[in-house]
């Protein structure tokens, strides 16, 4: 064996660029932020501007803090820890490049469009199908720099991190991709092309997997390199990291169905959700003990350190959100904590408790080391951490009252079974006082968020940005004889796995309480079985299969991408290709009229979605707030959902003829008018803005290719069809004196929401019906 010195100069220049980028974009998401959550409390603080509303700046904020804060922030991570943990610099700088500026067009874009109503309206996905495109093309180019570094590497040994570094890139790319399958209509709109109960499940294997992929898998990475570069201590155990990483990456991908518990969802699939959802805690909690424990014979340094308080506090709200989050995926407590502020607390508390008090302490940590120079005030960190602590927990208590007050009114009973709170707008008034305290909260977020950067740039004043420069040591060794890819990839631990998981899966088909125990059993002597033939070979001095793979990166990202894979297919396949996954019970929807249509993109572009539900749960209190439960197939004609997954409002899926077209004229031009109490703000320019008469036919005939039944004839007449039945509302509009052209927006959304929940309804047969609904009113 020969070695040789090589001095390796890595490439911090992008890591400086992605954190100045992280710090500022993050500064712009907190305050959107918090002008939203001010307007929760004071709806007038839109200014009656229909581009600052809370439904449409509400995208624009979680867009900003998750891809344009965190993204940035994680890039930054990677970048920096990578190169160290290769020896080697990233393979191609203008590749780095690329990807700095790409991502930076990708979220000014975001800012333009979303304000403006430009939506897919899925959670977390709403950016159309150009910039879809452009994210994936940017993703490959990320992609391709790490892998390429990854095969140019001087440390043929793959630590923790790199471990986190490939699952979250090769399963974002897959979960983006699938979600983002659309047909567009237009440069500027497109169609999801999965509808109703598909559209919603994929949209949440997608919604809850980003949560996953992109808000915790990178920083787990980030933690397992920072936390013990700070704290001057090894990680805790190496082993408990392995369990940690591939428990994690397989049981993540299946809790997706979590998010849908009593909607029309099939219940083997909220199941699955629910059980993988609470099987998720001993990983996750595993990940958050190692990093801790970590500490360990280190805390008094965390006394003085505030980087180290930081990495401390954001590790400890990572075993907060992982705790709460199974917790919230029990269908009893999902009953009481679906669609109200709870989950708003918690998915705070891991977006600015986890990884904002992670990317503080990475980034008092990387400045002085990129510009060479002591952090300014140690003391102003620590009153930011103060500050930033104080006031995600503040926001988060304030939003689990505010959430367990929604919950419990909006089921409350009295003697004779009438419901005791029956209007929605009574909950409002009572968690009023929240929205104030929770405003509070966020803004002490913010303050100390604006200390940070205050602290940041008096560091960098004056500072030359450096470069580091290192000597490595590289081993030259002759090839060693060894099992080949494919040997290391479908080796024993895998077979092991694959028998495990088919007995684990028939045990819960067990029809007898005898079978089942017999095969937990099995389950179990597998699995010792594959523990005892380890140690023997590894008593006997041969390398371990972990061992093997991770010297291995393209062994490792396969299989990393079938431990992922395994569960979007066994959950996402049967429900979009198997009809029977998706029980039948009554008739089914109807397709839109032309009008109908118009009216329904014009609520997915006011984004409507975001403070109210189209799904009636099977609880008591919901019937008789609203009506019958939800069934699946009332919703097969939706491109895309419109389930919702929050109520800041009343559910809406049956509200068509519960009330006349006037009382929905007024509420959408002064909402206290008719709901006093109601937080919802003025909707006014909907009488002065008009639609495109012309667009009608075409949005026909592009659902008509998504398999919507809609005729030749009805594409034809799509445009005279919209005007005669505007024409109605019109004309009872003006029986009570109201004067609105045919062809306004507000007729076409009062046209959708009478129509919903007021289809006369059609057999679900194998034939879909021949002719399109006309009306449906």
């Amino acid at each position: 064996m020969t070695t040789r010195i090589e001095r390796v100069s890595y490439d911090d220049a992008i890591v400086r660029k992605f954190m100045v980028a992280s710090v500022l974009f993050g500064a712009v998401g907190l305050l959107v932020g918090l002008w939203i959550a001010l307007q929760l409390a004071w709806p007038e603080l839109n200014f009656g501007i229909p581009y600052t509303t809370f439904s449409r700046l509400r995208p624009l904020h979680t867009n900003a803090v998750i891809f344009a804060f965190v993204g940035n922030m994680m890039f930054a991570g990677v970048y920096y820890s990578t190169q160290r943990l290769l020896k080697a610099r990233m393979a191609n700088d203008a590749l780095s490049a690329v990807h700095f500026w790409g991502w930076q067009l990708i979220i000014v874009a975001a800012a333009i469009t979303l304000p403006l109503g430009i939506t897919t309206s899925k959670e977390y996905a709403e950016l159309e199908w150009p910039i879809d495109i452009a994210i994936a093309l940017i993703w490959v180019v990320f992609a391709i720099n790490f892998f390429w570094t990854l095969a140019r590497r001087n440390e043929k040994h793959l630590y923790v991190a790199i471990w986190f570094y490939i699952a979250t890139i090769v399963t974002v790319a897959v979960l983006h991709i699938v979600n983002s399958f659309a047909l567009p209509l237009s440069a500027l709109k497109s169609y999801s092309v999965f509808s109703g109960v598909q559209d919603a499940l994929v949209q949440w294997w997608y919604g809850h997997n980003a949560v996953a992929f992109f808000l915790t898998t990178p920083i787990l990475g980030i933690m397992y390199y920072f936390l013990p570069k700070a704290a001057g201590r090894p990680v805790y155990s190496y082993r408990l990291s392995i369990v940690h990483f591939w428990a994690l990456v397989f049981m993540y991908i299946w809790a997706g169905p979590h998010h849908l518990l009593y909607t029309a969802l099939p219940e083997w699939a909220q199941s699955i959700g629910m059980l993988f959802s609470l099987m998720l805690w001993a990983p996750s909690w595993g990940g958050m003990l190692n990093g801790l424990l970590t500490l360990r014979g280190a805390w008094d340094k965390v006394r003085e350190d505030p980087v180290l308080k930081f990495f401390v506090a954001g590790v400890t709200f990572y075993g907060m959100a992982t705790f709460e989050g199974p917790l919230l995926s029990i269908k009893s407590v999902s009953a009481l904590a679906h669609y109200t502020d709870w989950i708003i607390g918690h998915v705070h508390g891991g977006a600015l408790g986890w990884n904002g008090l992670m990317a503080a302490g990475m980034f008092y940590w990387l400045a002085p080391r990129l510009w060479d120079k002591p952090l300014y005030s140690k003391k102003a960190a620590d009153a930011h951490f103060w500050l930033a602590t104080i006031g995600i927990a503040t926001y988060m208590i304030s939003m689990w009252i505010s959430g367990i007050n929604q919950g419990l009114m909006w089921r409350a009973l009295n003697a004779d079974g009438t419901l005791t709170y029956p209007s929605f707008t009574e909950t409002l008034i009572a968690i009023r006082p929240m929205y104030i305290i929770r405003a509070l909260g966020g803004s002490m977020y913010l303050v100390g968020f604006l200390l940070m950067i205050w602290n940041l740039l008096k560091t960098v004043s004056g500072a030359k940005a450096v470069d580091t420069t290192v000597e490595v040591t590289i081993e030259e060794q002759p090839a060693v004889e060894g099992p080949g890819v494919v040997a290391v990839i479908t080796g024993r631990p895998l077979w092991f796995s694959v028998v495990a998981l088919i007995l684990t899966g028939a045990f819960f088909f067990a029809e007898s309480a005898i079978v089942a125990v017999g095969l937990a059993i099995a389950v179990l002597v597998v699995g010792e079985v594959g523990y005892v033939i380890s140690n023997r070979e590894r008593a006997a001095g041969k390398a371990s299969w972990f061992n093997l793979i991770e010297h291995r990166p393209l062994a490792f990202t396969v299989l990393t991408l079938i431990a992922v894979l395994i569960g979007g297919v066994a959950e996402i396949l049967p429900m979009v290709l198997i009809k029977q996954a998706v029980p039948v019970t009554g008739a089914a929807q109807k397709p839109y009229t032309a009008l109908e249509q118009q009216g329904r993109d014009l609520y997915t572009r006011e984004g409507c979605y975001v403070c109210h539900s189209q799904m009636i749960r099977p609880m008591v209190a919901e019937y008789l707030r609203y009506g019958e439960a939800a069934r699946a197939e009332e919703f097969i004609y939706d491109h895309p959902f419109q389930w919702g997954s929050k109520r800041t409002g009343p559910d809406l899926q049956r509200i068509g003829g519960k009330y006349p077209s006037l009382w929905h004229y007024t509420h959408m031009n002064d909402p206290r008018s008719t709901s006093p109490g109601s937080n919802m703000p003025s909707y006014a320019w909907l009488s002065e803005w008009h639609i495109d008469p012309k667009l009608a036919p075409k949005k026909l005939a592009l659902m008509q290719k998504l398999g919507v039944p809609y005729t030749n004839q009805d594409i034809d007449d799509a445009e005279e069809n919209q005007r005669r039945q505007a024409n109605t509302i019109v004309a009872d509009l003006q029986k009570n004196g109201v004067t609105v052209d045919w062809d306004s927006e507000m007729v076409a959304l009062i046209s959708y929401l009478q129509r919903l929940g007021r289809d006369q309804g059609v057999a679900l047969s194998d034939e879909a019906p021949k002719t399109a609904a006309r009306g449906g009113q």
